[in-house]
């Protein structure tokens, strides 16, 4: 019985799906599959119900899930304190970023860390930013970059990185842009393109309408800002965006403050109080990357 077995149990447990579990620990859906054959093997009985389309604990599996859970963690504990008397850090980290946002700090705080910590294994993952704080919570992902609403997601620390107005982007001929001033029933007058469900934009979006009892017409949606813009670039729609977004499409788009919405959109670093070694150390080239000054 190996511990890479009852990781992968712990996680097809969890995910109730051989393929999401596949991904989450980083192999292919065949590996893990062999690997928890193997494990039933050695236990003399199966673990996991396949029968159905969603993968189920079978009456053993149930009684070895906790145990399975206490091996990794004791697993881990054993980990971290010999990282921390040796000055060693070791391990795996998952990195979330939200899709669509390249945000060159964070990179340059990943550089840096592997550099001074190569025994670390870094996995970046780009989803949306509801996925994410999901993720960050079951200890899925230890650090994430996400658009959202709120300064700080239920149950986590976070670090606010940027902190915007939304606007409306439109070509020049468009009549939101003669207007001097944008409010929310202006722009609900024309189709919307902007970001998703589960996206920090969208979010701070639904709340404002819902809070004016309006229902916007979302005409399209995109979850990359050089999508959104080049829609509404073409006439298509009216784009939704992050004044900083919308900066860099201003050859091409005129962008106006959405007045009436004053919740800012903000981009943060989220993460959970108890992490390891690995995320500690993370964190601390993550506050200096994005807390250095602008060279400009």
């Amino acid at each position: 019985m190996e511990l890479r077995q009852l990781e992968y149990f712990v996680a097809v447990a969890e995910e109730q799906n051989f393929t999401r579990a596949a991904e989450r620990v980083h192999i292919s859906q065949s590996g893990i599959s062999a690997q928890i054959r193997q494990l039933e093997r050695e236990l003399g009985t199966e673990l996991i119900d396949r029968s159905a389309r969603t993968a189920t604990l079978t009456v053993a599996g149930k009684a070895a899930l906790e145990h399975a859970r206490t091996a990794l963690a004791a697993a881990g504990a054993l980990n971290q304190a010999v990282s921390e008397v040796s000055g060693v850090i070791r391990g795996r980290l998952t990195v979330g970023m939200v899709i669509g946002c390249t945000v060159t700090p964070l990179f340059d705080a990943l550089a840096a860390f592997h550099q001074a910590h190569p025994g670390v294994e870094i996995s970046l993952l780009e989803d949306n930013s509801d996925r994410l704080v999901d993720g960050v919570r079951a200890g899925t992902i230890d650090l994430a970059l996400i658009g959202t609403a709120t300064a700080t997601p239920d149950g986590l620390d976070a670090l606010t990185i940027i902190s915007e107005r939304l606007v409306v982007a439109v070509p020049a001929g468009h009549p939101l842009a003669k207007q001097r001033r944008v409010t929310l029933r202006d722009l609900v007058a024309y189709p919307i393109v902007c970001m998703p469900p589960g996206t920090g934009l969208r979010t701070l979006l639904d709340q404002a309408c819902a809070s004016q009892s309006i229902q916007p017409v979302i005409a399209l949606q995109a979850s990359a800002a050089d999508a959104i813009a080049d829609l509404a670039t073409r006439g298509l729609a009216a784009a939704v965006l992050s004044e900083s977004m919308a900066e860099h499409y201003r050859d091409r788009l005129t962008a106006r403050t959405i007045d009436d919405v004053e919740t800012p959109a903000l981009l943060a670093l989220i993460w959970k109080t108890t992490h390891s070694p690995a995320a500690r150390e993370l964190l601390v080239y993550s506050r200096q990357a994005f807390t250095k000054p602008d060279p400009r």
